[in-house]
């Protein structure tokens, strides 16, 4: 694709990213809370199939290929990297060919130590081949950002994940022996009391090496990642507008992902699953769940909370989170704050924290 033509696109991209901004003002974060009359709805019950659903969903309006790794150098100082591809419709139907195809794909990368952030956005168009995701073999790419299996590799297994900017790059390797699980009641991942919600799974314990590159700096690394895969037509209620979402590394290789969603109108919306070792999930109650923000901190002008409480009563754990770098914000066409955390008490470890909607 010629410099001008490329711009081009891009101009085109940013003012649909700019139309749906203007919706997401009635409808939550990044306009999950719309309406989406003509896309397929989630049905609770539906039974995953690997590897088909390791790939696109085009049938429904919204879904994300997002990686979370907590990594650390052989002297011990430790990094956050993150890999996401959005996949967006602008309008419901079967797939067109070409320039005329209605898909929307966004990616964010970021690289996060204890003294910087950074991160980086590239946009796309489906039809032409510039971004989209195989399932056999599974392949995700936007321009040469790729996360992809390993030649040979059963799934997810062995994969690739790397990604290319001005001021960083990183060139990764995860696997993992276990199959991913299934998050919410059975991959059905309910988002309101009003039955929003999305598909939903993971693959929380993939281990990890490679390399960064920072300003010119070659750091070799190794530690943890975890990728979630969510779709959806309208995974948020029209008055939730955002959410504060944990990923835990625990103790025993044991895992926890807790989020809360917050409403305009009402209390949050909390849910959570408390993975074990042995990949069981158990899904945990809403009652049973204590998120509680502390810790203001001057965030890209706004005024957000980095340490958190976060408890879960019938499993006795109880810790506070601590950010490897307060300034982790992803100023993107829909900005966010995303990045690495560790956290200490009852139990103690590293992992991540997204905050969207402040």
């Amino acid at each position: 694709m010629s410099g001008s033509s490329r711009m081009l696109v891009v101009a085109c991209l940013m003012v649909a990213l700019a139309y749906a901004g203007s919706r997401a003002i009635a409808g939550g974060f990044a306009g999950l809370g719309e309406e989406a009359a003509g896309f397929a709805e989630v049905v609770p019950g539906r039974a995953m199939t690997f590897p088909e659903d390791f790939g696109a969903h085009p049938e429904f309006r919204i879904e994300w290929w997002y990686v979370t790794a907590n990594l650390a150098n052989a002297s011990g100082a430790r990094y956050g990297v993150q890999w996401t591809l959005f996949r967006q419709a602008l309008s419901p139907g079967p797939e067109r060919a070409g320039w005329a195809n209605q898909q929307v794909w966004m990616g964010h990368a970021a690289v996060t130590s204890a003294g910087s952030h950074r991160f980086a956005e590239t946009l796309a168009r489906g039809g032409v081949g510039q971004a989209g995701v195989t399932a056999r073999p599974f392949k995700a790419w936007i321009d040469d950002w790729t996360f992809a299996s390993v030649e040979g590799a059963d799934g997810l297994s062995a994969t690739t994940l790397s990604a290319t900017a001005k001021d960083f790059s990183y060139a990764l390797t995860l696997t993992s022996k276990r199959a991913p699980v299934l998050q919410g009641e059975s991959g059905t991942s309910v988002k309101s009391e009003r039955g929003q919600a999305s598909y939903y799974y993971s693959q929380p314990f993939f281990e990890v090496a490679g390399t960064l590159e920072v300003d010119g700096r070659s750091v070799a690394v190794t530690g943890q990642a975890w990728m979630d895969r969510e779709w959806s037509s309208q995974p948020l209620a029209s008055d939730q507008k955002g959410w504060d979402w944990f990923s835990l590394h625990l103790p025993g290789d044991e895992k926890l992902m807790l989020f809360r969603l917050r409403s305009d109108t009402g209390g949050a919306f909390r849910s959570g699953n408390w993975i074990g070792a042995d990949g069981s999930v158990a899904a945990l109650a809403s009652d049973d769940i204590v998120l509680t923000p502390g810790g203001v901190t001057e965030v890209a002008g706004r005024r957000l909370s980095l340490a958190w409480t976060v408890e879960v009563k019938s499993r006795g754990l109880k810790v506070m989170t601590v950010p490897l770098h307060a300034q982790s914000w992803m100023g993107t066409a829909f900005p966010y704050w995303e990045g690495p955390i560790r956290f200490s008490g009852s139990h103690a470890g590293v992992g991540y924290l997204e905050m969207t909607g402040y």
